[in-house]
């Protein structure tokens, strides 16, 4: 059941290091009952390749510049733009010139699990791609060719 949650900035969890950018969970499904938050910032050029998952996904850039990409259509989402990736919808980004911080926002759980064992050593541009996705599989997560 959710309970009322306050994540002061000195009460975050450690930062997570998936792929040469980080992924602060603010909210896990179980903090909330049901979504979960992150803050995500990197620098330039980093980001996941095409994928898609079984769960809605936002991002609200923060400051820097989104490069993005949902089925066919792409952009470059600037700070005060909202990203919405519906669920089974393929997509990527990265962050770019400068690098950027946004807030995301996903439905129906899971994802805080899967980043926490990226950051085990297995994400985006790990060298192992079949450990990759055997990984992002397990969490219904498929990871298409860049």
């Amino acid at each position: 059941m959710a309970r009322p949650l306050i994540v002061k900035e000195n009460k975050r969890n450690k930062p997570l290091d998936v792929g040469g950018f980080s992924i602060t969970v603010l909210a896990s499904e179980t903090d909330t009952g049901d979504y979960e938050i992150f803050h995500l910032s990197g620098p330039e050029g980093k980001g996941p390749g095409p994928h898609f998952h079984p769960w809605d996904e936002s991002f609200f850039v923060i400051n820097g510049e989104l490069h993005c990409g949902i089925d066919n259509e792409e952009t470059v989402a600037l700070p005060g733009t909202l990203v919405h990736v519906p669920a089974g919808s393929t997509h990527w980004f990265r962050f770019g010139k400068g690098g950027a911080t946004l807030v995301a926002i996903t439905s129906r759980g899971n994802a805080s699990k899967m980043f926490t064992d990226f950051a085990q050593g297995v994400s985006w541009d790990s060298p192992d791609r079949e450990k990759l996705i055997e990984l992002a599989a397990k969490y219904g997560q498929t990871i298409l060719n860049p």
